[in-house]
């Protein structure tokens, strides 16, 4: 579920359960001069196309800052925006330009370490004026159609940052049952008067104004947010506050509302989605006032991720397509679907998200966030995939790991895409150990791009090693059908298409076939210990975060209701549907070697998971090893952490691929 991440002083943007897990964890040291990559956290194009703003990493002094370059004076140097005087350790993020690219709204704790509020920044000079002075976690500002108010989402009194990934709260005593709503906000950029619009029993997950600023439409469930974006509902919600209307019941998730530029219709995407904020589906579009909701993209060989309105009758939209990202538009008068470009590198508005672009009023001019695994990020402007390089601040970095390419292989009828990167200096006349990377969700991807700061191992290239990265069945890139292939056949058709893929590599590449290991976070840790439990192939494997028994963990994890979608049911009406799927199951045919890595407040993948399954391999006189990281969550946010998440996977592997590695 991927939310935006921020830096740690801010904490993360939430990536959720089973999709945490594609940013990486390595901190990476690939460099001429041993410094690492800078990082690139947002950036915002304003609507008249003259300015770009972003967000990056504020060194040495830590937090983060904003910069606006002026697209119309190349030469001329980035100006930074700030709340607060010099530069200092404040988070200062989370950009939205006002309609007429005259201000600047972002978030900063300058005055409060750790409690964002919102300002204003005038593009003519000044110092920012503070809009709002709240507590809670504050979120997502767009503003009004007449430029005089901000709308945001607000969480009054937030216990913690929102989102699955952040470390839940320990209970103690009597449960607490308070749910912190996540309601539709607003504040009037004049008088700075704040108005919380919808009902507190609802939490709110996406919105969009209406074309005249009178209605929202919104994405929102009744409960705890966490859990209930799986059972979310489009409805309309006026500017004045109210009840919410009810729109449409989509059958499964939805993300993404945009409104028509006549009023008339909603569109969003809709589809299987395991985590909130990671998005793949079709596009739908529906009558404003409630109606029937049409698929607008039935059958496309790819997964919509963010779309964008460039007229009454057309949809430009940016994809995942067979394992790499891509922008296409759709003619809603005939369903005619054109790519507008294609490309291996990654583009995106925020850090670590799924494809995106910020588009100008025009919906010419855009601007990305663009790397690969060969390039680190940067800032890129101008026509869609004829963007031109902003910043320059990674120019003297280079990767430590090798080349990666695109591979295909088929299972049976079912075609599976990949990524193979070869170790570095790689040597033809070698054989080489390989490790198998699964990526979170099982709605994800892997896409190779610059690693950030959370579980991406490609230091295993660094040290001599094959890494595949398959997009297996329940994986986007390849339409609706494909993502859905997995529903109650968790780790049987998924795995057999990670498995062909081995064979494949193994078959046409120098890998040795008895020195290949497995490793993934979230849905990857489950499938890793699903791996071991149905084949002895691996010498040797490594489960983030994992999931060992699907009855027990349906009661013990914090988003519950991704579930029933993939399994058909809740565990209570068919417990053997989710044993069917279940490691704990097969335990005793395993033989290799797992170790097993986790957060102690991991409320998606939670510890006794990955306990239940050390336990077991312990029991039956299996090498196993389990570490649990004090204070973290499905995501870790501490440095430290991090490092030894991928000091410990390589040093298992080594020891197992690599016998003269010595004792582990």
């Amino acid at each position: 579920m991927k939310r935006k991440y921020w830096n740690s002083a801010r904490l993360v943007f939430r990536i959720g359960f089973l999709a945490g897990c594609l940013a990486a964890a390595l901190g990476v040291q690939a460099q001429n001069n041993n410094s690492s990559a800078r990082s690139f956290d947002q950036v915002a194009i304003s609507p008249d196309g003259s300015r770009v703003a972003w967000v990056q990493s504020s060194e040495p002094v830590g937090g983060s800052a904003i910069y606006v370059q002026d697209l119309k004076s190349p030469g001329s140097k980035p100006r930074r925006i700030s709340a607060g005087a010099g530069l200092h350790a404040a988070s200062e993020d989370t950009l939205a330009w006002s309609p007429d690219s005259k201000h600047l709204a972002f978030l900063s704790d300058v005055e409060s370490d750790g409690q964002s509020n919102f300002y204003l920044a005038d593009m003519d000079g000044g110092t920012a004026r503070k809009l709002t002075s709240l507590k809670g976690f504050l979120d997502d500002p767009a503003w009004s159609p007449d430029g005089k108010t901000l709308a945001f989402l607000f969480t009054e009194n937030a216990a913690r940052a929102a989102g699955p990934l952040m470390p839940m709260v320990p209970e103690t005593g009597v449960i607490d049952q308070t749910i912190y709503e996540q309601r539709l906000t607003t504040v009037d950029t004049g008088s700075g008067k704040v108005r919380q619009l919808s009902p507190p029993d609802m939490y709110v997950y996406q919105y969009d104004w209406s074309p005249d600023g009178k209605t929202f439409a919104a994405i929102a469930g009744h409960g705890a947010g966490d859990a209930n974006w799986y059972v979310a509902q489009l409805y309309t919600l006026t500017a004045e506050g109210g009840d919410l209307k009810p729109v449409h019941k989509p059958p499964l998730q939805i993300a993404g509302p945009r409104w028509s530029p006549d009023g008339k219709s909603i569109a969003f995407i809709g589809g299987l989605m395991s985590d909130e904020g990671f998005i793949g589906g079709d596009i739908f579009v529906v009558p404003a006032t409630g109606g029937e909701a049409r698929d607008v993209t039935p059958g496309i060989a790819a997964s919509p991720s963010r779309l964008y309105w460039e007229s009454p009758g057309r949809i430009l939209f940016a994809e995942n397509v067979d394992g790499q990202a891509g922008v296409s538009r759709v003619d809603l008068s005939n369903g005619q679907i054109s790519l507008v470009w294609t490309g291996s590198d990654t583009f995106s508005t925020e850090a670590g998200a799924g494809p995106a672009i910020s588009l100008a009023a025009d919906r010419q001019n855009s601007a990305v966030i663009r790397d690969s695994s060969a390039h680190p990020p940067e800032i890129w402007a101008g026509a869609i995939g004829d963007w031109k390089q902003i910043t320059h601040g990674n120019d003297a970095i280079r990767p430590a790991w090798g080349a990666a390419k695109s591979v295909h292989w088929s299972n049976g009828k079912t075609n599976v895409q990949g990524w193979l990167m070869f170790p570095t200096n790689y040597d033809s006349s070698k054989r080489y150990p390989m490790v198998v990377v699964v990526h979170g969700g099982p709605a994800g991807v892997e896409r190779l791009q610059w690693p950030g700061p959370f579980f991406e191992p490609y230091d295993l290239s660094a040290r001599g090693y094959f890494v595949l990265y398959p997009n297996p069945r329940g994986s986007y890139g390849q339409g609706e059908k494909f993502t859905a292939a997995n529903v109650k056949d968790f780790g049987y058709g998924d795995f057999q298409d990670i498995l062909k893929g081995v064979d494949e590599v193994v078959k046409t590449m120098p890998v040795d076939n008895d020195r290949v290991g497995i490793t993934g976070w979230s849905y990857g840790g489950y499938m890793t210990m699903w791996a071991v439990t149905q084949t002895n192939r691996f010498r040797a494997a490594v489960a983030g975060a994992g999931l060992a028994n699907y009855q027990s963990y349906y009661g013990q994890n914090d988003i519950d209701e991704w579930m029933p979608p993939y399994f058909g049911a809740n565990v209570y009406d068919d417990p053997e549907v989710y044993a069917r799927s279940s490691p704990i199951t097969f335990i005793k045919n395993v033989k290799t070697p797992t170790l097993l890595l986790v957060g102690q407040y991991d409320g998606e993948c939670p510890v006794p998971q990955s306990r239940e399954f050390w336990h077991a391999l312990k029991t039956l006189g299996v090498e196993t090893k389990l570490v649990i990281y004090p204070g973290e969550g499905h995501e870790f946010l501490q440095p430290e952490d991090r490092s030894d998440v991928i000091e410990r996977l390589t040093g298992w592997f080594d020891h197992y691929l690599k016998p003269a590695a010595g004792s582990h």
